[in-house]
């Protein structure tokens, strides 16, 4: 696919303002490792190559396995995610698909059994922050694999 807009360098003020969502979010009592791999999974959702690739390459960077990341689109079905990752992907999933025009009440339960009220807003923030990277990704195709593992936490860590 070809690049139709830079919207790191066209897009400057914008994209800070995404940054900023993102610093939060690293401060936040939410776990790198589940954030990334909110990230990856709602990326998965949203056929987002960038993304994936990105967030792929992140999880990797800090000890993530690969066959966790391989079976994540089946996440229900496997072993080795904990409760608290089961209850974040299922909230990340029906936060992104909506299902039905709304979040289940059962999703909502087996969240608030692993997070707090302000994790809960926290995850959400996460979720839909990700969707919004996911659209204009999609929207403007960034160069895919050229990634580096950190690169983005360099750049907001300097706003």
């Amino acid at each position: 696919m070809e690049q139709r807009i830079n919207v790191f360098e066209k897009g400057q003020g914008a994209m800070k303002a995404l940054y900023s969502l993102g610093i939060y979010l690293a401060k936040s009592p939410l776990e790198e490792q589940l954030l990334d791999l909110i990230y990856f999974r709602v990326s998965q959702i949203n056929g987002c190559a960038f993304c994936l690739d990105m967030h792929a390459k992140d999880l990797r960077a800090i000890g993530e396995t690969e066959q966790r990341l391989y079976v994540l689109d089946a996440w229900r079905e496997a072993p080795f995610y904990t409760d608290r990752e089961r209850a974040a992907l299922g909230w990340a999933e029906a936060v992104t698909k909506i299902p039905g025009g709304q979040v289940s009440d059962e999703v909502y339960k087996a969240a608030r059994q692993e997070f707090s009220e302000e994790e809960l807003v926290d995850l959400t923030l996460a979720v839909t922050t990700i969707n919004t990277y996911n659209r204009i990704n999609i929207a403007f195709r960034p160069l895919v694999g050229t990634y580096t593992p950190g690169a983005f936490k360099i750049r907001t860590e300097r706003i």
